[in-house]
């Protein structure tokens, strides 16, 4: 018996048949000063202020409709970032998910036995995740240059991490009766990984691919701010000089962008999975 249940004492009940059960008592109470608690650490540590929201967060819809109508002549100028985003996005994301196969083959506990290797692979996978896409693209920058070449890598490396987990995870549930059927006829390991593995995982991974592509599309929007190229260039600029037309218009476009990947992708990974 847990101290809870000591503190609170199951509710003893007497069903139908005349046998008497123990109801626990609910652990809700508990959670809910736990949460409470936390939260007041967390508003204490960060400086939150109530006061500060309400008296200033009428201002966010103030400057939302500044941007409105947006600017429907400064369309032309979005068109080319717009498409850098879109070529930034498609890019990195299938250069990470090719790339990331090999790593996932050599994390999986069911393709390869040395615990070793398994481990450095997986550490490797969460160190790369641990890295913010937008310090990637900042670093980028610096050995790149600015550009959508560094956007690009930046979108390259966080596909990769992202991918790599799910995907030595997916090929952790597959059935390796066809795996090892080719390999005890003489193939090889790898030989043995493509034929019958990569098909089984292949539609997971594809959807997979899809979802990580439409959150590209939205984070390359973003990496313009440090200088990686796209939408975020003249968003920043746009709203550096407090052009909120403009900026309404790059949202816009962006919106409509990205409603009309999610739709494709939605449609092709119901048809995959």
């Amino acid at each position: 018996m847990s101290l809870y249940d000591k503190v609170f004492p199951p509710k003893k009940m007497t069903i139908s048949n005349g046998k008497t059960i123990e109801k626990p008592a609910s652990r809700l109470p508990l959670v809910a000063v736990i949460l409470l608690i936390m939260t007041a650490i967390s508003v204490k540590i960060t400086g939150f202020d109530l006061r500060v929201l309400a008296e200033r967060g009428n201002q966010f819809f103030v400057i939302l409709g500044m941007m409105m109508p947006p600017r429907v002549s400064y369309m032309s100028q979005i068109w080319k970032p717009l498409f850098d985003t879109i070529k930034m996005s498609l890019l990195g994301t299938v250069v990470g998910a090719v790339l990331v196969v090999p790593f996932a083959m050599a994390a999986s506990t069911n393709v390869i036995k040395s615990r070793l290797v398994i481990s450095v692979m997986r550490l490797f996978l969460s160190i790369v995740r641990t890295l913010p896409t937008l310090v990637t693209a900042l670093i980028a920058t610096y050995v790149f240059g600015l550009g959508t070449l560094a956007g690009t890598t930046a979108i390259a490396i966080f596909t990769f991490a992202y991918m790599g987990k799910i995907l030595y995870e997916e090929i952790e549930t597959v059935d390796m009766g066809a795996f090892e059927a080719v390999e005890a006829i003489g193939a090889t390991r790898v030989r043995a990984f493509v034929s019958a593995i990569i098909p089984q995982v292949l539609p997971s991974y594809i959807s997979n691919g899809l979802f990580c592509f439409e959150g590209n599309v939205r984070y390359a929007a973003i990496l313009g701010y440090v200088g990686a190229g796209g939408l975020g260039l003249i968003l920043n600029e746009k709203l550096g000089w407090r052009e909120y037309s403009s900026v309404g218009m790059i949202l816009v476009m962006l919106f409509l962008t990205v409603f009309i990947i999610e739709s494709v992708s939605r449609y092709c990974r119901k048809k995959l999975v």
